[in-house]
């Protein structure tokens, strides 16, 4: 019998010790961040619909700033452009004049454009997830562009009842998550100054990544393939 009460106090002591264990690990462990949805470009259009958002978010975050509508541009495109560097400048430059912007061919207006692209490749795979048949995105997350950072009002607000029928569709539809990524950051300086920035995280077809590279980097990428 004392054999018997001996074990049981045993087996309870290493049952403590073991839901002790469970509250500590080595490392952190792996969690998923909540759901989001990123948007995917895959043509010239798509190109043109970045920089109206830009534009439209520049010019805002200007005017909080308390610069006129006509205060003088110039839009500088980076050093060895790629393809898209160039479209990018020109939708640029076409929406700003199209919505009033004073903007110069030269240098030395009183705020200068300038905009930058870095690419993210992933090695590990893309799991091409989509949420249960009901699941709503009431949690909080809007599936919208370009909002993750700005004030969500009543309006926006109303958009929270997206349901898994529209996320499925748009999963679909855009061919799911890729391996490349780009980082666009737009920025606004006076005189060394920043006065407004802007950055934003797209997918792109992995085939499309050439479009995006600039020529020197372009070029060492395909001479390391070659010597392989």
């Amino acid at each position: 019998m004392s054999f018997i009460k001996a074990f049981g106090w045993t087996a309870a002591a290493g049952a403590a010790l073991a839901l002790a264990g469970c509250g500590s690990a080595p490392i952190p462990l792996a969690k998923n961040f909540e759901l989001t949805s990123q948007y995917k470009v895959r043509s010239a259009g798509h190109w043109e619909l970045l920089s109206r958002d830009v534009v439209a978010q520049t010019r805002a975050t200007l005017e909080k700033s308390g610069y006129a509508a006509g205060t003088p541009l110039h839009v500088l495109a980076p050093a060895q452009p790629s393809a898209f560097d160039l479209g990018f400048r020109d939708f640029l430059i076409t929406e700003l004049v199209q919505g009033g912007a004073t903007v110069h061919q030269n240098p030395g207006a009183v705020l200068e454009v300038t905009y930058n692209t870095q690419l993210v490749r992933h090695n590990s795979d893309r799991p091409h997830f989509i949420p249960g048949q009901f699941t709503m995105l009431a949690a909080g997350v809007m599936a919208a562009y370009g909002l993750r950072h700005e004030h969500l009002d009543t309006q926006l607000l109303a958009t929270l009842g997206l349901t898994t029928a529209l996320d499925y569709a748009n999963s679909v539809n855009s061919g799911g998550p890729t391996n490349t990524e780009m980082i666009l950051t737009t920025t606004v300086t006076r005189a060394g100054q920043y006065v407004a920035r802007k950055t934003d995280v797209y997918y792109l077809e992995n085939a499309d990544t050439p479009l995006f590279l600039r020529p020197a980097h372009y070029r060492a990428v395909n001479m390391k393939v070659v010597s392989q």
